[in-house]
């Protein structure tokens, strides 16, 4: 299943500067995601980090991410999703291998480890140009969307 930025922004609350995720390449709800991430010089981040050296935030990475697998977990839109958020409950196991630069595409791979009723544990790898730049576990749980409270 591949979706373009307007089912993303049906299924995300992210906007700009923070919507990190521009297209869904494959997905298997509940199981497997593959996204990408077009990384611009113009992003709001590179103007502090670093001037004249830009590179971007290894936690902005793990974000990109963490919405990826929300993405995935979303398009299941049962009433156990309908109204609700992912919020990032944890990362494990965080490694960064290089920097990100602008012109960079991220190509942001997810496994589901385990999925329970309110929680999902991922397995998050990130590339450019097939070459591992990022990596994670993260957690992720399941609110609310008008209260903030776990579902």
């Amino acid at each position: 299943m591949r979706l373009d930025i307007g089912r993303i922004l049906e299924s995300l609350p992210h906007r700009y500067p923070f919507l990190l995720v521009d297209r869904i390449l494959e997905m298997d709800i509940g199981k497997h995601v593959v996204a990408i991430k077009n990384v611009t010089v113009n992003e709001p981040f590179f103007s502090g980090h670093f001037p004249g050296n830009p590179v971007m935030p290894g936690v902005l990475i793990v974000e990109a991410l963490a919405q990826a697998g929300a993405v995935m977990l979303l398009m299941d839109r049962d009433e156990e999703t309908t109204g609700k958020y992912f919020y990032m409950a944890g990362v494990d196991k965080a490694r960064f291998r290089r920097p990100v630069v602008p012109g960079d595409q991220l190509r942001l791979e997810l496994d589901v480890l385990s999925l329970r009723r309110r929680f999902c544990k991922m397995r998050g790898v990130a590339r450019v140009e097939g070459e591992i730049v990022a990596e994670a576990e993260i957690t992720s749980m399941m609110v609310d969307t008008m209260s903030g409270d776990p579902s």
